[in-house]
C-alpha cells in the first residue's frame, strides 16, 4: 500500500499529477460568470442598502418640509 505524505494527504492527491486548472478563468477573471454568493452576506448588504435608502428619503423629506415652511413664512411676512 502506498503511503501519502504532507500536503498530498490534505489535498486528497494520490497520484503524481496536479489537478486540472481552469486556464481561461485564471487568465480572464472578469469573464467568470460562475461564482457563488454567500446568502448571509448578501442579506446583510441588502438590508444596509435599504436602511441607507430610508435614511436618505427621510432626510430629503425633512429638507423639503423646512424649505416649504421657510417659503410659507416669507410669503406670509411679505403680505403684512
Amino acid at each position: 500500500m502506498e503511503s501519502l505524505e504532507g500536503a498530498d494527504v490534505l489535498n486528497g492527491v494520490t497520484g503524481d499529477k496536479f489537478p486540472a486548472a481552469d486556464i481561461a478563468g485564471d487568465l480572464n477573471p472578469g469573464q467568470n460568470q460562475n461564482f457563488e454568493v454567500d446568502p448571509t452576506s448578501s442579506n446583510i448588504s441588502t438590508s444596509l442598502q435599504i436602511k441607507n435608502l430610508k435614511s436618505a428619503i427621510i432626510v430629503s423629506a425633512v429638507v423639503a418640509a423646512v424649505a416649504g415652511a421657510i417659503f410659507a413664512l416669507t410669503k406670509k411676512l411679505r403680505e403684512k
